[in-house]
């Protein structure tokens, strides 16, 4: 049997739900999708290979993506074009 897939556990954030609702809780990302959104997550099964960030005092909107981005065109191409900076916000920068 193959060990699990490493686990990035976010804790102690304040979650927007998709009902517009907040809870304080935790946040488990497996493979790069949310796995699951509790009000406190069990320990990492692996702690060698799993991560943990502590957000306390922090707001965590996850899946959620910022539709309020600036691109280069037209004129600035030869800096960044559509393709560059779509990757770039793909990646989280």
């Amino acid at each position: 049997m193959a060990d699990p897939l490493p686990c990035l556990y976010i804790r102690n954030a304040r979650i927007l739900m998709p009902d517009g609702q907040f809870i304080a809780g935790d946040v488990q990302v497996r493979d790069h999708l949310i796995a699951q959104v509790a009000p406190e997550l069990p320990p990492p099964n692996n702690p060698l290979a799993d991560k943990e960030i502590d957000a306390k005092r922090l707001t965590l909107l996850p899946g959620v993506i910022d539709p309020q981005v600036h691109f280069r065109e037209p004129g600035l191409e030869h800096k960044e074009d559509l393709f560059t900076a779509s990757c770039a916000c793909a990646k989280g920068g």
